[in-house]
C-alpha cells in the first residue's frame, strides 16, 4: 500500500527541517515544487523525504548550496561515473582543511590575548588593548570566519 501524501507540516516532522527551510529549498530550487491538493496545500510523498534528509545531512557536514544542487542533479545520473561527486567531496574536504587551518590560527591569537591578560580593572585590560591594536596581533591579516554562536 502507497504511503498517503504528507502535508508540509507533516513533512517538516518525519524530516527534522523546519517548515520554513523545506520553503526556502523549494524558492532555491533544491527541492521540486510539491503537488497541490484540490484545496492549494502542498503535498509531498515519500521521496520528498529522502531528498530532505539528504539535503539537511550534506548541510550537517557543511556542504554549500551549490554543491548540494550538484550532487543532486547527479543523483539523477545513476549509470555514469561518481568522479565528479568525489571531485565535489575533494573540493569541500580542502574548504574545510582551510577553515581549520584558519581556526587554528583563530585559537593561537585568542589564547595569546588571553595569557596575557593579568586581570584587574577594565581601563587596563590587555584583551582589550589588544583588539584595539591590531599591530599586537601575531599575524598581518585575519580572514572573517563565521562561527555559529550559541547563547
Amino acid at each position: 500500500m502507497a504511503q498517503k501524501p504528507d502535508t508540509i507540516g507533516a513533512l517538516s516532522k518525519r524530516s527534522g527541517v523546519k517548515v520554513t527551510t523545506i520553503r526556502y529549498y523549494e524558492s532555491i530550487g533544491l527541492m521540486r515544487e510539491p503537488d497541490r491538493s484540490s484545496s492549494g496545500q502542498r503535498i509531498y510523498g515519500e521521496d520528498a523525504v529522502e531528498r530532505l534528509n539528504f539535503i539537511r545531512h550534506t548541510r550537517e557536514l557543511g556542504f554549500p548550496v551549490e554543491a548540494i544542487r550538484e550532487l543532486i542533479q547527479l543523483q539523477t545520473k545513476p549509470g555514469e561515473d561518481c568522479a565528479i561527486v568525489d571531485a565535489i567531496a575533494r573540493r569541500h574536504l580542502a574548504a574545510v582543511r582551510h577553515r581549520l587551518s584558519q581556526l587554528e590560527a583563530l585559537e593561537g591569537e585568542l589564547k595569546r590575548m588571553i595569557v596575557s591578560c593579568a586581570g584587574g580593572e577594565i581601563g587596563s585590560c590587555n584583551v582589550l588593548a589588544c583588539l584595539s591594536n591590531h599591530d599586537d596581533c601575531l599575524t598581518d591579516t585575519h580572514e572573517k570566519i563565521d562561527i555559529p554562536l550559541k547563547n
